[in-house]
């Protein structure tokens, strides 16, 4: 996909943070955007301003990525409003820190609903119409997460872990039906976004502390680079993208000390994680 100018493109999570970030990127580029959030009022002020950055079309609509009915009736209304459909980011996501035996079952059903689920429904959802449009590309979120683990990250490893595997089988399966279809799996490192102040956590957990030291020690790189990253990897239909010197750094030292890293990580965490709250 050599330009983005006149391309529809639906952003997922719209509503702040990379979401936001990618589709004024894209609006400056003369996509026609079809945005969506559960945060009706970020989703209004990224509407807003992608207009305002020169999108020649903005849509925007509540949407809630677990909800898969809605999901999927949404998939047919972009398609029958705009007529076509060439880009899909599958962007919305959120956190859950806590160790896996101290989290609760509806924390875990809720990110795996969303963080998952909701990309598992995009991409089935809208994989037909950008097989349609002769020139699609499919983009999913995975994140540094789905490269390596984390502890107190298990629920959000096993999301983006599987986002991963699945977006990799799914361009797999592209190029051997020779659909003119680019898939991308992208790997977030520390993104300077609210999602950890807006996480769930255990009960073991001090969320305000968490958050901190995301904010703090990890969110390193801003959601607008985040963009121009993950849109030149479309443009260059590259099939994994890395986000940010942190993101580079941990997959290499993963990638060449094998299992290993595991042990690393885990006497690194017991020492620089925020105490437990109780």
């Amino acid at each position: 996909m050599k330009s983005l100018h006149d391309k529809v493109v639906v952003i997922t999570g719209a509503g702040s943070g990379i979401g936001r970030a990618l589709a004024l990127d894209l609006a400056a580029k003369g996509s026609r955007l079809a945005l969506s959030d559960v945060d009706e009022a970020g989703l209004a002020e990224t509407v807003r301003l992608a207009e305002a950055a020169g999108s020649p079309e903005v849509v925007g609509q509540r949407l809630d990525v677990a909800d898969r009915d809605a999901f999927l009736a949404y998939a047919d209304e972009v398609a029958a409003h705009f007529g076509r459909v060439n880009v899909v980011v599958n962007n919305a996501g959120v956190a859950l820190a806590g160790d896996l035996v101290d989290l609760d079952w509806p924390d875990i059903d809720w990110i795996l609903g969303i963080n998952l689920g909701g990309v598992i429904t995009g991409t089935k959802a809208f994989l037909p119409h950008l097989i349609a449009s002769g020139d699609g590309h499919l983009v999913n979120i995975s994140s540094l997460f789905g490269l390596l683990s984390m502890p107190g990250q298990s629920m959000y490893n096993a999301a983006k872990y599987a986002v991963r595997g699945m977006t990799e089988a799914v361009r797999e399966e592209m190029l051997i039906a020779g659909h003119p279809v680019g898939v991308t799996s992208v790997h977030p490192g520390g993104i300077k976004t609210a999602i950890a102040r807006n996480s769930r956590v255990s009960s073991k957990e001090d969320q305000k502390a968490t958050a901190e030291f995301f904010d703090k020690k990890l969110a390193k790189t801003t959601p607008e680079k985040a963009a121009q990253i993950i849109v030149r990897g479309i443009e260059r239909n590259q099939a994994r993208v890395l986000v940010g010197l942190d993101a580079h750094a941990l997959h290499t030292f993963a990638k060449f000390s094998g299992s290993r890293y595991q042990d690393v990580v885990a006497r690194i965490s017991k020492k620089v994680l925020p105490a437990k709250a109780v």
